[in-house]
C-alpha cells in the first residue's frame, strides 16, 4: 500500500512540475527562442571621426534594431579598437563593427564570429594608401626611411598592419619594433584616420596610413587637402569591416540580427545611417575564410607586436 502511495505522489509531482514547465514556457515564449534573448544588446563602434557624431548617427540604427528585435538595443562608442575587443571578449559588447584585424584579434582571442561585412561602392575589399605633404619631396616608400609615421591605432587593418607588414617585407626588418624604432624615426598613434592625416597635414608627421581614400572625410574642414596632401602608394586588398558578434549569443538571434543588417540594404534611411558612420553603401554576408589573409598577415609578425 505504501509503495502504491509513493507511486502515486511520484506522478502527480511529476504532472505539476510538467504543468509549470508549460506554463512558463509559453510565458516566456521558449517555442519561439524568447527565453534566450538577453535583456539588451549593445553594438560597439570605434570612431572613424568625431566619437560624438557618430555617437548621434546611430541613434536610428539603435531604434530600427530595437523594434526588429523586441529588445533594447544601445550603441556604444568605445575609445580604439582594442577597447571593443576587450569589450566584446567580457560580453560587455555583443555586437561589433570591428575592421578585419581587430576582428581576427577577437576571433583568435575571445572566439567572436564574423556574420556580415561592408560593401563600398559595389566592392567587398578596400586599401589601405600612405599619404605625405604633397611638398614633402617624399616619392616612395623608400623615401619614408627615418620619417615620423602616424597611424590611428596599433589594431587597425589599413591604419597599421597591412602597411607595417608591406613595409617589413620590403625592407627586410626584424619586426614592428625594427620598424617603428629603426626604420621610422617616430611614431605618432593619432586614435583616427582623419586625426593620423590631419598630423601630416599639420606637419606633425610625415606620413600617414589610413583606408583610401580619408581625404574625401576631411574637405569640408580642410578644403585644400586635395592639394595639400598627396597619396605614394597602396596596399595589396584589405576585406571590408566586419559586424561580428560574441559566442555568446543564440544562433537564433544572431540569425535575426543578421536578417535586420541585410533588410538595410532595401532601406534606404538605414544606409543612410551606415555611409554617415562608415562609408558602408551595402551589407553582404561574410565568413571567416574571406579574413584568412589578415590573419596570415598577422601570423607572420605577431610576436612582434604589442598593444
Amino acid at each position: 500500500m505504501k509503495k502504491i502511495f509513493g507511486l502515486m505522489l511520484v506522478l502527480v509531482l511529476s504532472l505539476v512540475l510538467a504543468a509549470c514547465g508549460t506554463s512558463d514556457d509559453e510565458g516566456n515564449g521558449n517555442a519561439e527562442g524568447g527565453s534566450d534573448k538577453p535583456e539588451k544588446i549593445v553594438m560597439g563602434f570605434v570612431p572613424s571621426q568625431d566619437s560624438g557624431e557618430i555617437a548621434n548617427t546611430v541613434k536610428p540604427l539603435e531604434e530600427k534594431l530595437s523594434e526588429e528585435l523586441g529588445i533594447e538595443v544601445e550603441g556604444r562608442v568605445m575609445t580604439n579598437y582594442n577597447a571593443l575587443i576587450e569589450a566584446m571578449g567580457s560580453n560587455e559588447v555583443q555586437v561589433g563593427f570591428i575592421p578585419a584585424f581587430g576582428y581576427v584579434l577577437a576571433n583568435q582571442t575571445y572566439d567572436v564570429e564574423v556574420i556580415l561585412k561592408s560593401v563600398r561602392y559595389g566592392s567587398g575589399t578596400y586599401k589601405a594608401q600612405y599619404v605625405v605633404r604633397a611638398d614633402s619631396g617624399i616619392e616612395s616608400l623608400a623615401d619614408l626611411e627615418g620619417k615620423v609615421w602616424a597611424y590611428a591605432d596599433p589594431t587597425s587593418t589599413s591604419g597599421y598592419l597591412f602597411p607595417a607588414s608591406q613595409i617589413i617585407n620590403e625592407f627586410d626588418l626584424d619586426g614592428t619594433t625594427a620598424l617603428e624604432q629603426d626604420f621610422f624615426s617616430g611614431t605618432v598613434q593619432a586614435g583616427g584616420h582623419d586625426t593620423a592625416a590631419i598630423a601630416v597635414y599639420e606637419g606633425d608627421a610625415d606620413v600617414a596610413t589610413t583606408f583610401d581614400d580619408v581625404r574625401t572625410e576631411l574637405e569640408e574642414e580642410y578644403p585644400d587637402v586635395m592639394e595639400k596632401l598627396k597619396v605614394i602608394g597602396y596596399t595589396d586588398d584589405i576585406p571590408n569591416d566586419t559586424i561580428s558578434v560574441t559566442s555568446e549569443l543564440d544562433d537564433e538571434l544572431v540569425q535575426q540580427i543578421k536578417e535586420i543588417f541585410l533588410s538595410f540594404n532595401e532601406d534606404e534611411e538605414m544606409l543612410t545611417v551606415m555611409d554617415e558612420v562608415y562609408n558602408w553603401t551595402g551589407i553582404t554576408e561574410a565568413s571567416h575564410e574571406e579574413y584568412k589573409v589578415v590573419e596570415e598577415t598577422y601570423n607572420q609578425f605577431k610576436d612582434s607586436i604589442s598593444f
